[in-house]
């Protein structure tokens, strides 16, 4: 007897990888510019700290406020169309069985060999089988706003904290060389670790993070210095 062959895929992240991805890399760059905004106006490093404390604890209520609501906004969609598949089946279940008799002869079957396997799908969860055969709707994929709310309030948390623990331990002087250096790094792996846990190509996926955040970091930084002459 053949022993299974166990797969294990990765589209079961995809919910939580998102957000924690989304999370932490919005709260490292956006923090680390702020603090390197701030202290290239040339402003002290209580008022750097101050900023980039604001910057963590506003980001991280507004990035979990943002995702329940995004999220929410596509469960209740998901839950409309389930609720008009369930009107419908209640209502029509012979045209409901040929829909979807149809959408597995577009798929390669042929036409007796689908109606038989759209009768039995609907035999044991007609719902169900509509769900994920024509609405494209599974439980691996279902939108879950608390989880993807608290998610990225943690992950924003998390990457906003160690711009803001490397301003705490520079010097003043320097506070803006080591922040911005600093979060090069963490972006960087930040990248990379994102990258392997969705199996993507870690290079690219690094390169990218580190691009955008030091681009972010540089407008800000040119801001904060034109701000800081003029004031």
């Amino acid at each position: 007897m053949r022993a299974i062959h166990a797969e294990q895929h990765l589209i079961d992240r995809v919910g939580w990888l998102r957000a924690a991805v989304l999370g932490a890399n919005d709260g490292l760059v956006s923090t680390a510019s702020l603090i390197v905004g701030v202290a290239a106006s040339a402003a002290g490093s209580g008022e750097v700290l101050i900023a980039g404390c604001a910057g963590l604890v506003a980001g991280a209520m507004s990035m979990a406020a943002g995702e329940y609501v995004s999220v929410s906004s596509q469960a209740d969609t998901e839950q409309a169309d389930l609720e008009r598949e369930r009107r419908e089946l209640a209502t029509d279940p012979a045209a409901e069985q040929e829909e979807l008799a149809r959408i597995y002869v577009e798929r390669g079957l042929n036409a007796d060999l689908a109606r038989r396997v759209a009768e039995q799908l609907m035999a044991k969860d007609a719902l169900g089988a509509h769900a994920r055969d024509e609405l494209g709707l599974s439980e691996i994929t279902a939108a879950r706003p608390v989880q993807a709310a608290l998610t990225s309030a943690a992950t924003f948390s998390a990457g906003a904290a160690l711009p803001l623990l490397v301003a705490v331990v520079s010097p003043p002087a320097i506070t803006l060389y080591t922040v911005s250096a600093a979060s090069l790094i963490f972006l960087a792996v930040l990248g990379a670790l994102g990258a392997r846990a969705g199996g993507a190509p870690v290079l690219r996926a690094t390169a990218r993070v580190a691009f955008w955040g030091a681009l972010a970091m540089a407008v800000t930084a040119g801001i904060g210095g034109l701000v800081g002459k003029a004031g």
